[in-house]
């Protein structure tokens, strides 16, 4: 093997919490369908998408390396949420502890001197920033409209109109 049990573990780990991401993902956009939201669904829809995509990403780098990837349970996601603030206020923390999850093991693959998986994880750095960005902006937008409904509804196909594949 090219990369250390403790690195290829890690990174096995990533692929969970991506995964487990994407679900969440999925949950909260269920919600917004329950309330009519069909935007913000949407927007959550895609954001599912993304984060299955970044699993992927590091599953074909693990299999690009000769490494074996472990799948394992994904993360039961919260399913029901107190409003739509509850639910961008989730999105924000997610993309923080990932954003935490993403810098410790670039932090780790450094140390371990697996400097392909460090080169891998640069990607994940910048895309983090982005993300992080997007939720902060959305989370004060929504808390800004709070329960106007012609605001929300505003902001439902603001969301609504993002588009796949903007990575």
């Amino acid at each position: 093997m090219s990369m250390s049990a403790v690195v290829r573990d890690a990174i096995n780990n990533q692929i969970n919490e991506e995964l487990s991401a994407s679900y969440q993902y999925l949950a909260m956009s269920a919600y917004c369908e329950r309330q009519n939201l069909r935007g913000c669904a949407r927007w959550l829809r895609i954001q599912s998408s993304e984060e299955y995509g970044h699993g992927m990403k590091l599953f074909d780098f693990m299999i690009a390396r000769g490494c074996d990837v472990e799948l394992k349970p994904l993360t039961a996601p919260t399913v029901n949420f107190a409003s739509l603030v509850d639910v961008f206020e989730n999105v924000q923390r997610q993309e923080i502890a990932v954003s935490q999850e993403i810098d410790s093991l670039y932090e780790l693959a450094f140390r371990e001197r697996a400097f392909s998986a460090f080169a891998e994880l640069q990607w994940f750095i910048t895309e983090q920033v982005e993300e992080e960005q997007q939720a902060r902006e959305i989370l004060a937008k929504v808390r800004m409209v709070g329960h106007d409904p012609s605001a929300i509804l505003d902001l439902d196909r603001e969301l609504g109109s993002r588009t796949p594949g903007r990575e």
